[in-house]
């Protein structure tokens, strides 16, 4: 059977038009899966950034999106929800092909895509200010101002729902969105544009482009006409677009990654342990951000938790995506061979391979076993850097502050987790973990409504929730003086 097919050229999306790059340059798209080529896309460059920037400028300046009544800016993100879960399966598809999801989780990233539009599109007539009471004569109030033109910048791993997250949030504030794509992964990123065409989104409020970070990126992030960045990915991308917003004191949101750990203390239910840290590990091949990458377990459970956790990794089928195997494959050869070095590292370091440790032989496409590794010190690689494959390390304690102090014993804190079913000691080891979010007896509790992002070398601002919408949004205070009289006192 004909492998399934999707289209082969995309362009890039600015002012509301579909549009070649500047150069007429094309970037190649891999299957993951297999290899092969399976899509070209327009390569975007500097003069494509600048004129993405001033179609976003120019529909900012306008007040467009400012002056709408907030519940029609709403019902605008709330349209463009629809048009995403009307493009749904044909996004899954894409996605399928272009990220080595399987059809199922493609689905769902598209239906979460829609969500992140239609929560905050609910939460558009409730971003208020307040009035600060100055006695009489006096009226003073704030206002949450949009930042102006949003540059965005999203990874290869969820490509759809990070921009998604972002851009909705973008939108519900007033501000406008120059998005570049990944081009290791672009494709699913084009149907956000082309959900905003359906719905009306006015032209210049979103504008997505597909280019190379040394130089589309940087172009963004060093623009004279950005205001805010977001950006999601490694930390070394993220100090380089740091340093360029510092040159224009303009505001971030981080999200750089971790190394995050769930403790298991003696009392936990290990079947539930295993279960949950097996999809925190496992889930999109390892390659999550927030994933489950360490477990601390207590040494008189140790054994059986590898054990059990080894066994579902070894149950796992290994394959492509569109067949709906249990582990795809890594986005890049690049990238296979990183993650294989770190587990050729790890072992001569001294950590044992419980299961896997290399990549799957005689398999096309980029494909990493499923690895499970005990024995981890807490000075190796292995225990302090992300991997960003299907790799766990397992780490060993003896009392609970040791437990906290491996933990928390990295430069990152995206995430942590406790297993145990003392409610006591639940709490107590969640409140002495540095990281911006804490799960309890299920890794990846949570969703669209909690907020998400790092402390430490992990990032700062939030995503998700309602909190994300305060990373979009700058305080500007009134004051009035309502009867005459002189001046006031200099605030700074």
């Amino acid at each position: 059977m004909a492998a399934p097919a999707i289209k082969k050229y995309w362009q890039n999306f600015i002012d509301g038009q579909w549009v070649d790059g500047a150069t007429n340059e094309r970037i190649a798209i891999e299957n993951p899966a297999t290899g092969q080529q399976i899509a070209e896309v327009a390569r975007a460059m500097p003069a494509d950034v600048d004129r993405a920037v001033a179609a976003a400028r120019k529909r900012f300046n306008a007040r467009t999106l400012i002056d709408m009544r907030p519940m029609a800016r709403g019902a605008l993100l709330l349209e463009i929800a629809a048009q995403m879960r009307a493009l749904a399966d044909e996004i899954a598809l894409t996605e399928c092909l272009d990220n080595g999801k399987s059809l199922t989780a493609a689905k769902n990233e598209a239906m979460a895509a829609s969500r992140y539009f239609s929560y905050y599109g609910g939460a558009t007539d409730k971003i208020e200010g307040r009035m600060i009471p100055l006695g009489a004569g006096y009226v003073d109030y704030t206002v949450p101002a949009p930042y102006g033109v949003s540059a965005q910048i999203v990874p290869w791993n969820f490509p759809l729902q990070i921009a998604a997250r972002s851009v909705a949030c973008a939108l519900a504030t007033g501000n406008t969105v120059v998005l570049k794509s990944p081009e290791l992964s672009p494709l699913s990123c084009y149907f956000i544009a082309e959900a905003c065409k359906r719905a009306g989104v006015p032209d210049g409020a979103v504008n997505v482009l597909c280019g190379y970070g040394h130089d589309t990126g940087a172009a963004m992030v060093s623009h004279r006409d950005v205001d805010h960045i977001v950006f999601t990915g490694s930390l070394k991308t993220g100090q380089f677009i740091l340093r360029a917003a510092a040159e224009r004191i303009i505001p971030c949101v981080m999200e750089l990654g971790g190394k995050s750990a769930g403790i298991v203390f003696p009392d936990a239910d290990l079947d539930q342990v295993a279960a949950s840290t097996a999809i925190g590990i496992f889930t999109n091949a390892g390659q999550v951000c927030s994933a489950a990458s360490r477990l601390v377990v207590h040494r008189s459970r140790h054994d059986e938790v590898v054990a059990k956790i080894a066994a579902r990794a070894k149950a796992l089928s290994i394959g492509p995506g569109i067949d709906g195997k249990d582990l795809g494959p890594l986005i890049s050869a690049s990238q296979l061979d990183k993650v294989e070095g770190m587990c050729l590292a790890a072992a001569q370091d001294g950590a044992e391979a419980v299961t896997g440790g290399r990549r799957v032989d005689g398999m096309p496409g980029h494909f990493m076993q499923p690895t499970v590794f005990a024995n981890v010190k807490p000075d190796m690689t292995m225990a302090r850097e992300e991997v960003f494959g299907p790799v766990l390390a397992v780490q060993v304690y003896d009392d609970p502050e040791e437990a906290i102090a491996l933990a928390n014993g990295t430069d990152y804190g995206l995430c942590a987790g406790v297993y145990t079913k003392d409610l006591r000691q639940a709490h107590w080891a969640a409140d002495r973990l540095v990281a911006g979010q804490v799960f309890v007896n299920e890794w990846f509790a949570g969703g669209i409504e909690t907020p998400f992002g790092g402390t430490k070398r992990s990032g700062y601002g939030r995503e998700k929730g309602q909190e994300a919408l305060l990373s979009y949004v700058q305080t500007k205070n009134v004051g009035i003086r309502i009867d005459g009289g002189g001046g006031g006192r200099p605030g700074g």
